[in-house]
């Protein structure tokens, strides 16, 4: 069993779907070739505003002990740890910007503003992630070691506290990215090298170390009388950066429509199929401008999957073009407000804490693509509209 047999792609011949992976890459050089000075004075701008936001937080915490000054400083603060994680960090160290060849703005040097040393994380996103996204078994931000996010995924007792799990992942989602890339799983299993272990837990231990004394010990003594309440704004807007990521990226692949895969699944993988595994498996959500960039322009996850390299401003056009590509293909674009992306990935974490058949709906969430033993014929193959209408308006509902 292939990619190719998953019922949403067998009304595509192997020819429409090497087509649809031309047409991809297509888009691909176009935005690479246009790249330009508009493209780097966005990024400069969101640098200049992100350390702006920072030195003004920091500054009115002086008077941390008034409440005004207070609050304002601790939203300052959220706001640029946000812009940095999520627009800036995130971004450059996927290579978004190397094509400037600006030392300062690269891939091989960011460090971000987060507990996760970039070198881990670079491995276990960009790499890991990114090239297995939503595969069971390879992909281990499905659930990040903790939840249990899919119904092939074995239940245990431990599960049922899985409510509990996700709120101290939410709350603590540094912290626990911090740990991603050690792979819990592979330690359980022993199949962990334990030098490798060893060195990265090093890296971790500083990296956040180094977090903790600047938020928590420098900061506030800098504040004189008042790092008490310096130290609980610093506190504040680490948590609300913490909240904010961890809702921003889990509505990138659990909401009703985002499918996972099985190992089986990826066997002999085309570019071409894994463009379309990329757009199965990853879901966008709709908001302002604003929202886009605070989310760190993953509001457009299926377009970042797709072009995970691409400068992040430029994803609102590749959308445009990339959805007219699912409707002229007959492809699934999964899209909604936030709100309601975020509370279908809350309801699926919630009933997969339970066993399967212990719910009213039993089915999978995300669902697992509905397979077709044997490609059809392109005169036999029927539409999806017709073969998988009934699956993907259970699976939306």
């Amino acid at each position: 069993m292939a990619i190719a047999d998953v019922k949403e792609y067998t009304h595509l011949s192997t020819e429409e779907v090497e087509q649809l992976g031309r047409e991809l890459d297509a888009i691909r050089t176009e935005i690479e070739e246009s790249r330009g000075a508009n493209d780097a004075a966005y990024i400069n701008k969101m640098i200049r505003i992100q350390r702006g936001l920072a030195f003004a937080g920091r500054v009115t915490l002086f008077a941390s002990n008034k409440k005004p000054a207070w609050a304002a400083g601790a939203a300052m603060l959220g706001a640029a740890k946000i812009l940095e994680n999520m627009e800036i960090g995130h971004n450059v160290m996927h290579g978004q910007w190397d094509w400037m060849n600006d030392p300062e703005i690269h891939s091989s040097n960011w460090e971000w503003d987060t507990a996760q040393p970039a070198e881990q994380w670079k491995h276990s996103h960009n790499y890991v992630h990114h090239q297995f996204t939503n595969v069971l078994g390879h992909d281990n931000d499905i659930g990040y070691g903790v939840l249990r996010m899919a119904r092939e995924q074995k239940w245990h007792p431990v599960n049922l506290g899985q409510p509990v799990y996700n709120a101290l992942l939410a709350g603590l989602f540094q912290w626990g990215v911090s740990l991603h890339d050690l792979d819990l799983e592979a330690i359980r299993k022993g199949k962990k090298d334990p030098k490798e272990m060893k060195r990265q837990l090093k890296q971790i231990v500083k990296k956040g170390r180094n977090q903790i004394l600047k938020d928590y010990v420098v900061y506030p003594a800098l504040s004189g009388k008042n790092w008490k309440t310096t130290l609980t704004a610093n506190a504040t807007a680490n948590v609300t950066r913490n909240l904010w990521s961890y809702m921003i990226i889990f509505c990138g692949h659990f909401p009703d429509g985002a499918l996972h895969f099985t190992e089986e699944e990826i066997e002999d993988e085309t570019r071409a199929e894994w463009y379309l595994r990329q757009m199965l498996g990853s879901a966008n959500f709709e908001g302002s401008r604003l929202t886009h960039v605070m989310a760190g322009s993953l509001g457009y996850q299926i377009e970042h999957h797709l072009f995970p390299d691409l400068p992040s401003n430029r994803y609102p056009e590749i959308a445009v073009k990339v959805r007219a590509l699912c409707e002229k293909y007959d492809i699934p674009y999964t899209t909604g407000p936030l709100y309601r992306q975020y509370g279908q990935t809350l309801r699926t974490i919630m009933k997969l804490s339970l066993p399967n058949g212990m719910t009213s709906d039993d089915s999978p969430e995300p669902p697992s693509p509905p397979v077709e033993r044997g490609r059809k014929s392109d005169a036999e193959r029927p539409t999806r509209r017709q073969e998988t209408g009934a699956y993907m308006r259970k699976a939306a509902s």
